[in-house]
This record gives C-alpha cells, structure tokens and sequence, in this order.
C-alpha cells in the first residue's frame, strides 16, 4: 500500500503540470472564457486533453510544495494565460474600435451590459458577436487547443516564458489592439468626419439652425449607411487579426508552422 500511495503521488505530481498550462488557458481564451461556456466543462475539458497528452510526454517529478514547484506552477499558468490573453487583444480592438464608432456616431450612451466585457457600446457588442463567429468559423479554437499541445514539445516543463524576447513580443503586440481598432473604425469616422464638416458650415451659414435636431440624425444615419457599406470590409480585418494573434502565439510558444 505504500508503494501504491507513492506511485499514485508521483502521479499526480508529473500530472499536474499539464494540467495547469491547459486549464489556464481556458480561463483566458476567447470562446473558453465566455461565461457562457460552463465552468464544469472547461475542468472536463482541460481535464481530458490534459490526459491524452499525458503519455506522449516524459514529465519530471518536481515537488509543487517546494520553492522549485511552486516557481514551474506560475511558470505553467503563465505560458497558458499569456498564450489566451494574447487574443483577448482581438477582443479588445473589436471593443475600442466600436466604442470609436458609436462616439461618432452619438451612440456612446447606447450600452449593454456583456457579462465578460462589462458595460459596452451596442457597437462593441455587435462587433465582440460578429468576432466570436469568426474564431469559430475559422476553427481558431481548435488550432489554438493544437498549438497549447504541440507547445510541450516545444516549451517543455522546466521552460521559463519570461525571457525579454517573449516579454518583448507582447509588449509589442499590445499595439495592436489600437491598431486594429483604427484599421476596423477608420471607414465610419472618416465618412462621419465630412458629415460634422457639412454640418457645421450649414450652422454657419444659417445660425439659427438647430445643430442637433440635424446633425444628430445625420449622423446616426450615414454611420449605418457606410458601417453596412464596409461590413466586408471589417470582416476581413477582423479575420487578419485573428491570424496575426495565432502568428503571435505561435512565435511565442516556439510552435513550427504546418
């Protein structure tokens, strides 16, 4: 009985650091992060991959009560975090890029409350939807469960994430989160820019004009108007950085491509 006590000690010590790296990354990925996914699923779920990875891998027994274990756990969670977080910028540059837009096109006060994201313009949202359904049209959820799996080659236990190269690549993906907002707002603000210059020579020419029983429906109208006229077109930035986080992801998890 001993023996089976020890073994099954062992066991879990070698266990647990898949674990670890998988069930961080449900809690900040997108799609596994959503409070829509249960939290017994995303144990279930972690628990499994982490079990069929398991024996592909020879895992080192490191006390996780010990000043070494307890430096490979945060080491673990930090490689799956970061990997999620990384695209939660998307999400982020889908928020401000919308909340750009509903600004102006005086929709700023227009909120809902999203239950991952807080309190966030109906344009946000819409754009947060319209994201969530392509990651998962593209299959970004299981190229991202491939790559956090194929990392423990590549990242095998014992290998620390913060180095200044990995730092140094997030931090200059943390740009794009306000790129991308410009690059997917950019059409709407531009096109509602001559709207405000119309308006305001108008109210020039006529003082007496009101500005905001004008300008405000105006607004409102030619923002639809050109968001529905560059819808493609905002596609097809959202599903560039979508690509460009699984690039950074990648890169950062050392994973080849192919």
């Amino acid at each position: 009985m001993e023996l089976l006590a020890a073994d099954v000690v062992a066991r879990f010590y070698t266990f647990l650091w898949p674990m670890l790296r998988i069930s961080a990354l449900m809690i900040t990925a997108p799609v596994f992060a959503l409070r829509a996914f249960n939290v017994r699923l995303r144990v279930l779920l972690a628990i499994v991959l982490a079990w069929l990875v398991y024996p592909m891998h020879t895992w080192p027994v490191i006390d996780p009560v010990s000043a070494a274990g307890l430096k490979e756990i945060i080491n673990q969670l930090a490689i799956g975090a970061i990997a999620g977080l990384i695209l939660q910028m998307v999400v982020a540059a889908m928020v401000v890029g919308g909340q750009a837009i509903a600004t102006s096109m005086g929709l700023s006060m227009a909120n809902l409350m999203d239950p991952n994201m807080g309190n966030v313009p109906v344009i946000s949202q819409f754009l947060i939807v319209l994201g969530i359904l392509i990651f998962v049209g593209m299959g970004g959820h299981v190229i991202l469960l491939g790559m956090i799996l194929e990392s423990f080659h590549t990242l095998p236990i014992g290998t620390s994430i913060f180095s200044p190269e990995s730092m140094g690549l997030l931090l200059r993906w943390s740009s794009m989160m306000f790129l991308g907002a410009v690059l997917m707002s950019l059409p709407v603000m531009v096109a509602l820019l001559f709207v405000n210059i119309g308006v305001g020579m108008i109210t020039r020419a006529a003082p007496s004009l009101n500005i905001f029983s004008v300008g405000f429906p105006a607004s409102v109208a030619v923002g639809f108007i050109v968001l529905l006229a560059f819808m493609g077109s905002i596609i097809g930035r959202i599903d560039w950085l979508w690509l460009q986080g699984f690039s950074v992801v990648r890169e950062l998890l050392g994973v080849p491509r192919g």
